[in-house]
């Protein structure tokens, strides 16, 4: 059972569980269904506001689409620790989990997917404008993997996409001889493992080998920001790359068993300060590949934090990764020290610390920061801890008007205002693409009729031709991950979980600028929207 091959915003079909295709002793396995739209729901946090007030007028600001997590995953690499899934309701594991999927050898092909579905908008359901530019807020790999790398390269920016690796067919724990019944084996028996036992998964014989060939991808037709999450920095998002780790992960010992020695109440940090102690019990032997070495960040990024201006908008890319290990963000005092210079750079006039306002001679933009992780994550005890000052530093500047990132897997939008300020912006989140609901998000930045500046959200649902629509149903299948999870968002009840991914934001506007300046601005970014941006 496979999603329809179609683009489609969510406001005009939501995509919801269907009718169950298979049962199971413990669940039912569900196709994905259509259902009804969801409608823009207005959130006035900083001012009141009624519905009419959302009607745009004018040019568009600025249309953006957000992608987050994609998780470009080698599935038989080395250094990838499935065992660890059996400790799934261990909470002394949790930040461990999940090491494995049972979707994961598709996930090139649904990320394929939404780069054809991207490049296939032609406009925002609010403003009518056209995406501009796509921000990638990390994790677009998930083992800080030279192979992952470039297959992430290839989707994105055009290419041959190579999902095999080591020897060639797939050679890993969905195979159907790998012994272990905690992972879904398409190729196995009816009823053989716990996901076709349990969950009434389906068999697909040959889906494997059909995952692994390698397959053309068309790259995004617009310009893309890149931005460093922990899964490009540390092993599986959370180890460090020891010495050790490095020789391994290219190597041909396949671990397979927990190690008798690991405790379990330190075997969080066990793993943070030196993964390869997970390597050192049972192991099968597998074919080495050398293209499964670890990354440098000079691979993907030139810099790790910058900005990017692109008309009236200044994107302003944080690095928000703890090296030290650990999958929650921080930021250090070097990285706000830069960041206070760069806002100002954008602002006629600012608030310093103390409250006083500070005239410029600086040209007015807007401002939306990007970063892997949000406020509530930026909270990793192995480094700075400095989410706070980071949050105080945004709001004593009037311009900024929207963080994008993602990390959580799912989608929240909540209004961040400052207590001694009186201003605030929208703090936006976005699911992953590797987890249900597997999508992205097209946001609007525009002013309303009654000269407000408001930000509408979309939700974006790829085309789900192929393997990309099994992707995305086996996804929606996994326990606690799925349909019945907290990841789509809800669209009532607690503001700060709010994100089913309709909501439009509305709050004052900030820079005074007149319509002449706006259209020239806008008329800039319409140069770009159809070119290529590489590093």
């Amino acid at each position: 059972m496979r999603s329809r091959a179609r683009a489609i915003l969510s406001t005009e079909r939501r995509l919801v569980a269907g009718a169950q295709v298979r049962a199971g002793a413990r669940a039912g396995y569900r196709g994905v269904g259509d259902g009804p739209g969801e409608p823009h729901v207005v959130r006035a946090d900083f001012i009141g506001a009624s519905a009419g007030d959302v009607i745009p007028t004018g040019e568009a600001i600025a249309c953006i689409v957000h992608l987050t997590d994609l998780h470009v995953t080698d599935a038989q690499s080395p250094a990838r620790f499935e065992f660890v899934n059996r400790m799934w309701g261990d909470p002394r594991f949790r930040e461990l989990l999940t090491m494995q999927r049972p979707h994961e050898t598709l996930n090139t092909h649904a990320i394929a997917a939404m780069v054809r579905t991207i490049n296939s908008v032609q406009s925002g359901p609010l403003t009518g404008a056209a995406p501009q530019v796509v921000a990638v807020t990390g994790d677009g790999i998930d083992n800080t993997q030279h192979n992952e790398l470039a297959n992430l390269l290839a989707l994105l920016g055009g290419g041959t996409v190579r999902p095999d690796s080591g020897a060639p067919g797939y050679d890993g724990v969905q195979r159907a001889d790998w012994a272990g019944e905690i992972f879904w084996k398409p190729d196995g028996p009816e009823d053989g493992d716990s996901f076709q036992a349990g969950l009434g998964f389906p068999r697909h014989p040959g889906l494997l080998e059909e995952a692994m060939q390698p397959f053309e991808s068309q790259g995004l037709a617009l310009p893309w920001l890149r931005c460093w999450g922990n899964h490009e920095e540390v092993c599986q998002g959370v180890g460090v790359v020891t010495r050790e780790l490095s020789r391994r992960m290219a190597g041909s010992r396949k671990p397979i068993a927990m190690p008798p020695d690991i405790d379990p109440d330190s075997a969080l940090e066990t793993f943070v300060q030196a993964p390869e102690r997970f390597m050192t019990d049972r192991y099968l032997e597998v074919a080495a590949d050398p293209g499964r070495r670890p990354i440098e960040r000079q691979d993907l990024l030139p810099e790790s934090y910058y900005v990017h201006d692109a008309g009236p908008v200044r994107f302003i890319t944080l690095d928000t990764v703890c090296g030290r290990g650990g999958a929650d963000g921080s930021i250090d005092a070097t990285q706000l020290h830069w960041l206070e210079r760069r806002l100002e750079e954008v602002h006629s006039r600012f608030r310093t610390r103390d409250g006083s306002v500070v005239p410029t001679r600086n040209e007015n933009r807007y401002v939306v920061v990007l970063s892997h992780h949000g406020y509530d994550s930026l909270s990793n005890p192995r480094c700075e801890q400095r989410a706070d000052e980071l949050l105080e530093l945004l709001l004593r500047f009037d311009n900024v008007i929207l963080w994008l990132n993602g990390h959580i897997h799912g989608n929240r939008v909540v209004g961040r205002k400052g207590a001694r300020h009186g201003q605030g912006f929208w703090e936006v989140t976005t699911a992953s693409l590797v987890d249900w609901p597997c999508q992205a998000r097209l946001v609007e930045v525009f002013r309303t009729a009654a000269g407000a500046l408001a930000i509408g959200c979309t939700m974006l649902d790829h085309d789900g031709e192929g393997l990309a629509g099994l992707h995305r149903e086996l996804a929606a299948n996994v326990p606690d991950n799925g349909f019945d999870s907290w990841r789509p968002g809800r669209l009532s009840g607690d503001p700060h979980a709010f994100g089913a991914g309709s909501p439009v934001g509305i709050g004052k506007s900030h820079l005074p600028m007149n319509g002449e300046d706006m259209l020239r601005r806008a008329r800039q970014w319409r140069i770009v929207r159809h070119r290529r941006w590489a590093w």
